[in-house]
């Protein structure tokens, strides 16, 4: 994809085993691919919106049209950056940054999703780790936020890991059931007490504006 016409395609984050950017459409269709072969288990959505409940093809289209959408409706007031997530090269998950009025909040928001073939080799943590150094070191941000699903003991481990403190609750409708989400918020002394894994960004400065 052309980085010139649309800066965020030059930006990288990367650590040591892991590369994160926007994905150009023959990453995007990887990514799509990785999505319809699965991401959880299917008897619990971890999700308030339930897209993985979809068939594999349509649960790839899906991933594929929603990291497009991203780009297409993005505004410095309210933007997701929606990254692949790369190991040795190989598309593992996605990994994403967002917020709105972020020139006056400098509050973001973070989501991520892993295939089912990369969990538990501690990928999660390092992926958002990433995201989180983007937000504070390259953006200036202020705080962080996420949130999971009570019974989601791995992606509440990963925000405990790197610092997020309890922000309350939450109550959803997902699959017609009441389903309770924590709340976790990160602020820049937890972000810099908790800093394990080293980050590099690359690309940023020409994207800079676009962030508000």
């Amino acid at each position: 994809m052309e980085a010139h016409v649309w800066p965020l395609y030059g930006l990288r984050v990367t650590t040591p085993r892991l590369e994160l950017r926007l994905p150009g459409l023959d990453l995007l269709a990887e990514l799509a691919a990785v999505a319809a072969a699965g991401v959880h288990d299917p008897a619990l959505t971890p999700f308030t919106v339930p897209w993985t409940d979809a068939p594999p093809e349509d649960r790839g289209r899906a991933v594929f049209q929603h990291v497009l959408g991203t780009v297409a409706s993005w505004s410095p007031r309210a933007w997701t950056l929606s990254l692949a997530v790369l190991r040795g090269g190989e598309v593992v998950g996605r990994q994403d940054l967002g917020a709105d009025e972020f020139a006056v909040t400098r509050e973001g928001h973070t989501g991520s999703w892993l295939g089912l073939a990369h969990q538990g080799e501690g990928i999660g943590t390092e992926m958002r780790a990433a995201v989180l150094h983007l937000a504070f070191a390259g953006l200036g941000a202020r705080a962080v936020t996420s949130a999971a699903m009570t019974d989601n003991p791995a992606s509440l481990r990963v925000s405990e890991k790197l610092g997020y403190r309890p922000d309350g609750l939450t109550v959803a409708c997902v699959r017609g059931e009441a389903r309770t989400l924590r709340r976790l918020r990160l602020d820049r002394a937890g972000w810099e007490a908790h800093r394990t894994v080293p980050v590099e960004l690359h690309g940023l400065e020409p994207a800079r504006g676009l962030f508000g």
